[in-house]
């Protein structure tokens, strides 16, 4: 990765008014474009944080279903220029093949936060089907898991602006950890670190600080991972999408208690 990208916050000047008003300084949450160019045609250009791009571009090319396996890039290349960031990106020629049909197929342009969808069908189509796992968590555990996440989140303790994403598992604890501006780009990181370190998402579960969107929920069943934990709420089709895909959703998870909306068997009371 090259020494020219941005810093992911920036000090900036403000005047902070707590009874009486006084000069100082505060670390802002950087957001850069960074598009995602496969084989030198784009894909998706995200508003990020320009911190584990690499793990940024493997997560975000397979929760969009673009490969398979971290094999499937032959090459990433994170290149800066005036305009934001790059993440170059070479596929092996049955990807790129397939990738290239995809776009051909295509009958018009995408929304931001929706890349690579072709139609509404589209949308709440789940990639994939999450496999079986033998997880079951305590109630210690979740406690333990989103206290983890808290103690894990240096630039969001400097910023109080971004996002937060951990991998946790029983035998280990928190084992990733990865921060963005935007919550599904911070998931999106974690499933690229997880999968560049061979672990088994089957064992462990997802803990955001975001609330639990319908994306969310297909990113994780994407990743594999079989319980999904949150700090905030979920939705109402997120919840509906996770109960389709087997997945356990846990959220409104604070120190003093949490709720279990799908698949409450993999939680031990």
């Amino acid at each position: 990765m090259p020494d020219t990208l941005p810093p992911p916050a920036t000090s900036v000047a403000h005047i902070l008014w707590s009874e009486t008003a006084s000069h100082g300084r505060r670390d802002i949450a950087e957001e850069v474009p960074v598009a995602l160019v496969y084989d030198a045609s784009t894909e998706a250009v995200m508003m990020a944080t320009p911190a584990d791009l690499e793990d940024f571009a493997y997560g975000f090319s397979l929760n969009e279903g673009l490969i398979s396996e971290p094999a499937d890039i032959q090459r990433l290349d994170i290149v800066s220029g005036p305009d934001g960031i790059e993440a170059r990106i070479w596929l092996t020629p049955d990807k790129s093949r397939r990738l290239t049909a995809r776009r051909r197929s295509r009958t018009g342009p995408t929304g931001c936060g929706l890349c690579g969808i072709e139609s509404l069908e589209d949308v709440l189509r789940l990639r994939g089907e999450l496999p079986p796992s033998e997880l079951r968590l305590s109630v210690a555990d979740i406690m333990s898991a989103v206290e983890s996440l808290e103690s894990q989140q240096p630039l969001g303790q400097q910023t109080r602006a971004v996002h937060a994403a951990g991998f946790w598992t029983p035998e280990a604890g928190l084992i990733a950890t990865r921060e963005d501006v935007g919550r599904h780009n911070a998931l999106d990181k974690l499933a690229g670190a997880v999968s560049r370190q061979a672990t088994d998402p089957t064992r462990g579960a997802i803990v955001l600080t975001s609330r639990v969107s319908v994306e969310m929920v297909q990113k994780a069943v994407a990743m594999g991972a079989p319980v999904l934990i949150a700090i905030s709420a979920p939705t109402a089709l997120a919840l509906r999408t996770a109960e389709e895909a087997g997945l356990t959703v846990v959220a409104v998870a604070r120190h003093n208690g949490f709720e279990v909306f799908t698949r409450h068997e993999r939680i031990v009371f």
